[in-house]
């Protein structure tokens, strides 16, 4: 029998553990930096889609055998199989997706707000309870949830599914103007009229990876805007979410080059904010929200700063320094403040 022996000192020993830096998110098998923080489906306190038995009821009850009846199929995802010939159908629908083919298949990332307000709420609902799911999940405090490869055909934008990367931004949602019970039970502000997360007492930390982290918009006013024709208004994103997001754009950009960093825009370089037609959407490629998808939806919103998160992501990739955002904050009552400000 014949050994064959390292050529250098410097090769790995059989058995040596390989360390992740905790950036990485999952791409067709490999892995990319993202240089934010990510917790895959395959970590201690992961979200895994691939599993089927439901994650948040007693464990005695979770079994695909126990709820069966009520869930109608055991998957959450299924194969990105729309165009693609019989030959590559039977390769790739046993996980065999290489990086280049799938470049050539991907090229939306859809962006939803999960109106759960954290990750672990939003898996809890999306995978127990309406077998759905989602690639990637944003909490609060900027922790990124992979729940799946990329390669996985997710359920979670009808149309785009087939072609797209999705995530669920963790927040409350946007409203029409008024003072809205949901909002005000998530958000308070101080006597300074800086304004905070207020994560309800029943749902305890929310399952947020920080200890004690205090979530704050990145501006303390609530953000209006026009969704399909009409004024809604929403809270804005934390800065931590926008450092998270841009990073994993940018990100995901690189290893899925057709994810243009680029979002729907009208006739003056503005962000479009309707649904698009099916020409539009079929010659779409880039980052776009869940209602650019449907006409039915409206996240994640008019409050995301969509023109920040391209030019921090184009930073992230080209090498320059990126500032970091902090949230607004004031040190004088608002009756004190310029007109009220």
């Amino acid at each position: 029998m014949t050994v064959l022996l390292p050529a250098c000192s410097s090769a790995p020993r059989v058995g040596e553990r390989l360390e992740r830096k905790g950036d990485e998110i999952v791409v067709a098998g490999q892995y990319f930096h993202t240089g934010a923080p990510v917790v895959l489906w395959t970590d201690p306190g992961g979200y895994d889609a691939y599993r089927v038995e439901r994650r948040f009821v007693p464990f005695e009850e979770s079994s695909w055998e126990k709820s069966k009846d009520s869930m109608k199929g055991p998957n959450r995802f299924d194969l990105r199989s729309a165009g693609l010939t019989p030959e590559q159908i039977e390769k790739f629908r046993g996980g065999g997706w290489d990086l280049d083919s799938l470049r050539d298949v991907v090229d939306q990332f859809v962006l939803h707000y999960d109106v759960c307000g954290t990750s672990r709420t939003c898996f809890r609902v999306l995978h127990d309870m309406r077998r759905l799911s989602v690639h990637f999940m944003l909490d609060i405090d900027g922790t990124i949830y992979q729940t799946m490869d990329a390669k996985e055909r997710g359920w979670h934008a009808t149309v785009s599914n087939t072609r797209s990367v999705g995530i669920e931004i963790a927040h409350m949602g946007a409203y029409k103007p008024g003072n809205n019970a949901t909002l005000a039970k998530w958000y308070a502000a101080d006597e300074l009229g800086n304004v905070r997360i207020t994560i309800p007492p029943e749902k305890g930390d929310g399952g947020v990876r920080t200890p004690n982290f205090v979530g704050r918009p990145l501006v303390n006013e609530r953000i209006r805007g026009e969704i399909h024709g009409e004024i809604l208004e929403q809270p804005d994103f934390t800065p931590e979410q926008y450092e998270s997001l841009a990073r994993l754009i940018a990100a995901l950009h690189v290893a899925l080059p057709k994810i243009e960093l680029t979002y729907p825009k009208d006739a003056d370089g503005k962000l479009l904010t309707r649904h698009l037609n099916d020409e539009e959407l079929r010659d779409f490629r880039g980052v776009l929200g869940h209602f650019h998808v449907q006409d039915d939806k409206i996240d994640p919103g008019p409050a995301l700063r969509w023109e920040m998160l391209m030019q921090r992501a184009r930073a992230h990739i080209d090498g320059r320094r990126v500032p970091p955002l902090e949230p607004e904050t004031s040190t004088a009552p608002q009756s004190q403040r310029p007109n009220g400000s």
